[in-house]
């Protein structure tokens, strides 16, 4: 799509629909832009000689402008925009609504909106948008009845109606923007372009947002994660529950939802995301004016034992340690403060504390270089001035060169200081725990840019013969795959035991006497999900037992469900259950994200426990070791309780091996390796369920 500076930053826009009509979304819009804007405003309306005092022009081919903003009815926004086409503008701002997020017509319209922008290669926004804003310049192309004050974060929305109310509490709050863009229905840009753009803009430190959905995951995953290594992005996203989850058949596909796929790729991505709207504009103004820390042990110093408690349980709470200082700085402590007064963590200076105890107690935690960061934590008392103290707080800052946090408690005494401290960038917090949180999202951020990403192997596998074994389900009634495509598995290098499937007792016994040892026998049906609810499912059958095992499997199948398709029975070598340990490896395709590769505790228990973890597909190496790490049963894996530990390798190799099936192969909506067996010798894919999608193969 390319940068979009020229969105931003026009120098002519025409209003295409601009009125004098009190109360109309054009004259709202001309107003917006007459406010301060530094360009030339063109209106375009067939209807007036002038609007707002503006000369007027019948159509945008007569307006020379570098960006079009339309916001006349639907029907006419799609000429326009075409117009605009013609004429060579090519950034376009579409306000109207009435468009996909209607449907039936609606739909139709924003397809071939979509079909225009195209042509006509257009840096679009919207439908269905506020508008945007750019404080550079002083533009407001926007029906918002504020404008922001200038600052250097930036911010999209797929609401128009949180930037109007985000504006009028960041106004009170002296808080600014560089760029505000309202996203609407996303037809052609997207938060990806956004983002993209953003990130090479010197005047945006940091990047917030509120989104309802991503519309092209992996790429945002890829370009997010280059942009967050200079630029941190820090993100609302809002449907956290299951209700929108689609029905799944594997065990991946229950326990996935979109909340997995968005937690696993925000992370991947390097985002930040902001439980609520003040978490957003907490960790976004500490991340916009503050260094990162180079450790995660922070100082508390205050004047009040009780919040001082507070904020120790915050930071335990948090990713932060509460910072145990050196000998040195114990011993200046013990110097400078009063007898009843604590030396150590949190540092209490007591209530008589005024600004030049304050300023003394900071500046020797700040120079201690155990303390990462430090939070200056006041109750308002008749000794202390807390302008001044503010002003000490700046100053300690830029002399040691940390992050410092303000919690300056109290109301109408504290507006003054925190003026202080916010023209310095130092916000202030009443709640310490509020505080501690935003020195945390500085950490988190840290660790972000401290990530070396690497590709995802590419091993050397046999996609055509893959391919073969998925398009079976072409002369199948149904879609999904199960033991009878184990082949997958052995095409891109998963182990598995030595099986066969049989369809004759006969068979059976010929198998059973190949394979070393006792066996296991499973129906193999596309139709019984849960064999050994049925009792589908014998464990450690002697070559004598084979036959009469077969024809009691087929047997308990048949009655309980007389018209399964059965496929046979399999037999298979035993995986040594003593000294393993049952894991999951599987993948449910998400509808923005696509593959989201899952790893868990696995066998009968991984519905009922849920101890998995999440990424999105391709992983690297270090994403799929990351994995076997998170879940709470890893200790099972490294030798809980005198076992020998498992064969992560294994694991991490498998987890690698089945991301890559998936990805090749988008026609793969749902995979499970199940149990994937991992002994201390190895791992071995016991059991598998798929489900493919006919028509992308």
């Amino acid at each position: 799509m390319g940068t979009l500076t020229e969105l931003f930053a026009p120098e002519r826009v025409a209003v295409v629909g601009a009125t004098a009509r009190e109360g109309s979304i054009g004259r709202a819009v001309t107003d917006n832009l007459l406010s301060a804007y530094e360009g030339t405003i063109i209106p375009v309306n067939p209807n007036y000689d002038e609007v707002l005092g503006l000369s007027c022009v019948d159509d945008i081919g007569a307006a020379d402008a570098d960006m079009a903003v339309i916001v006349v009815p639907p029907k006419i926004a799609l000429p326009a925009v075409e117009q605009a086409g013609e004429a060579g503008v090519t950034n376009v701002v579409v306000i109207t609504a009435g468009f996909g997020e209607t449907g039936g017509d609606g739909a139709s319209r924003e397809k071939e909106l979509k079909k225009i922008a195209a042509e006509y290669d257009m840096k679009l926004v919207g439908p269905n948008s506020l508008g945007i804003m750019s404080t550079a310049n002083g533009m407001n192309a926007s029906f918002g009845p504020d404008s922001p004050k200038e600052g250097n974060m930036s911010f999209m929305s797929q609401s128009g109606a949180f930037i109007t109310a985000v504006l009028d509490w960041a106004n009170d709050e002296d808080v600014g923007f560089k760029d505000v863009a309202s996203l609407g229905n996303k037809a052609v840009l997207d938060e990806t372009d956004f983002v993209d753009h953003w990130g090479d803009d010197e005047d945006t430190d940091v990047i917030i947002g509120y989104l309802e959905g991503i519309s092209q995951g992996r790429e945002f995953i890829d370009t997010a994660r280059e942009v967050t290594q200079d630029t941190p992005i820090v993100l609302v996203k809002s449907g956290r529950t299951d209700a929108g989850a689609q029905a799944a058949s594997s065990h991946t596909g229950t326990i996935a939802g979109s909340e997995q796929a968005y937690e696993a790729g925000l992370d991947q991505a390097g985002v930040l995301r902001a439980e609520s709207v003040q978490d957003l504009f907490d960790a976004a103004q500490m991340l916009a004016n503050q260094p990162v820390p180079e450790n995660n042990d922070v100082a508390v110093i205050t004047n009040a034992g009780g919040p001082g408690v507070m904020s120790t349980d915050a930071v335990g709470d948090s990713g932060l340690e509460m910072a145990t200082f050196n000998q040195e700085t114990l011993n200046e402590f013990s110097e400078q403060l009063p007898p009843e007064g604590n030396i150590y963590n949190p540092v209490d200076i007591v209530g008589d504390a005024d600004v030049d105890r304050f300023r003394d107690a900071l500046d020797i935690a700040l120079a201690d270089d155990n303390v990462g960061s430090a939070m200056v934590l006041s109750c308002p008392t008749a000794v202390l001035d807390y302008e001044q103290l503010a002003k000490e707080t700046v100053e300690m800052r830029e002399k040691h060169g940390k992050p410092v946090a303000a919690c300056f408690m109290g109301g109408e005494s504290v507006d003054e200081s925190a003026e202080i401290l916010s023209d310095a960038g130092i916000p202030n917090y009443f709640d310490p725990s509020r505080a501690i949180g935003a020195l945390d999202s500085l950490w988190e951020y840290r660790g972000i840019q401290r990530r070396e990403y690497e590709p995802p192997a590419d091993f050397d596998v046999d996609q055509e013969a893959a391919r073969e074994i998925l398009e079976r389900v072409e002369s199948r009634e149904d879609n999904r795959l199960g033991v009878e495509a184990m082949g997958l598995l052995e095409a891109y290098g998963i182990p598995m035991p030595d099986s066969d499937i049989v369809d004759s007792p006969e068979d059976a016994l010929e198998v059973a006497k190949r394979i070393e040892g006792d066996v296991v026998m499973k129906i193999v049906s596309p139709d019984i999900l849960h064999k050994s609810d049925i009792g589908g499912v014998k464990v450690g059958v002697s070559d004598d037992e084979v036959e009469d095992a077969y024809e009691d499997l087929i047997t308990r199948a048949r009655n309980y469900q007389p018209d399964a398709n059965l496929l046979g029975v399999q037999l298979q070598e035993m995986a040594d259950l003593d000294s393993g340990t049952e894991t999951i490896v599987g993948m449910n395709r998400d509808p923005q994200f696509g593959p989201l590769m899952m790893f868990g505790l696995g066998g009968i228990f991984v519905e009922i426990l849920e101890d998995t973890t999440f990424r999105v597909a391709p992983v690297s190496e270090s994403e799929a070791r990351e994995m076997t790490e998170e879940i709470k049963t890893a200790p099972l894996l490294r030798g809980a309780r005198g076992r020998d530990p498992a064969d992560v390798d294994g694991i991490v190799e498998t987890i690698q091996r089945l991301s890559q099936l998936v990805a090749d192969f988008p026609a793969i909506m749902e995979f499970d390796i199940n149990p994937l067996v991992a002994t201390p010798d190895g791992v071995d894919a016991v059991d598998i369920r798929l489900t493919v999608d006919p028509k992308k193969l």
